[in-house]
């Protein structure tokens, strides 16, 4: 069974009253163990699939489902619940709480969890010296580099244990050095935790290194292909 499979899915949005469609009829599964790349040039779909995939969106129409549950049948709390429980998400812009350490950060979907404090931080702990930040695990966002801090979600993203990590131009902010770091540890977190991954970039460094690349343009799927890596 696929952990994330979209069936024929279009999205729209009304702006001013002009309708513009994001997807068109879109079907794509992952299974589970995949590192793959969505990519495409800005306005080609990407994010708008991964927001769908994330449960943070809803297609116009077609159907969304996770790890075989159709997302259209869950209740808002129903579907927050699956975001905590099966999906990680590493974002372009970070998204670190500014006045939390990079310990506490990482610690925080845990807490939401219910995860005693005393393992929450083992485990915190231990994320961050797998990231290569042992050193800075009680420096807060603003005293760390941009490679510091898509590290630290990372971590964040991970820690919690899901099913699916879902990471939106996550080299976008880096130089080449630090993304190269970046997605190396992601690659080697998907093949010794078996963490599927699916990233929206255009950033051919990261495209190199995918396992599968679904090319998307104006909306749609125009190739599905097996990755460089």
């Amino acid at each position: 069974m696929p952990i994330l499979d979209a069936r024929d899915v279009s999205k729209h949005y009304d702006v001013r009253g002009i309708q513009t469609w994001a997807l068109r009829g879109v079907s794509l599964a992952i299974e589970p163990g995949e590192f793959t790349v969505l990519a495409g040039p800005s306005g080609s779909g990407k994010t708008t699939l991964l927001n769908l995939f994330g449960a943070l969106d809803a297609p116009t129409s077609g159907a969304v489902a996770i790890d075989g549950q159709d997302l259209a049948a869950l209740s808002r709390s129903q579907l927050a619940q699956l975001r905590l429980e099966k999906l990680g998400f590493v974002f372009q812009a970070f998204n670190l709480i500014p006045v939390l350490s990079a310990r506490e950060n990482v610690e925080f979907v845990m807490e939401l969890q219910g995860v005693p404090a005393k393992e929450r931080r083992e485990r915190a702990l231990a994320m961050l010296a797998e990231v290569g930040l042992a050193e800075i695990a009680d420096k807060r966002p603003l005293e760390m580099s941009g490679g510091q801090q898509q590290r630290v979600a990372v971590a964040r993203a991970i820690v919690s244990q899901p099913r699916v990590i879902l990471a939106d131009e996550p080299t976008a902010n880096l130089d080449s050095t630090t993304a190269t770091k970046l997605i190396e540890t992601m690659e080697r977190l998907n093949h010794e935790r078996g963490v599927t991954f699916v990233f929206s970039t255009h950033d051919p460094q990261v495209i190199a290194r995918a396992h599968r690349v679904v090319r998307l343009r104006d909306g749609q799927v125009v190739a599905d292909e097996k990755g460089g890596a």
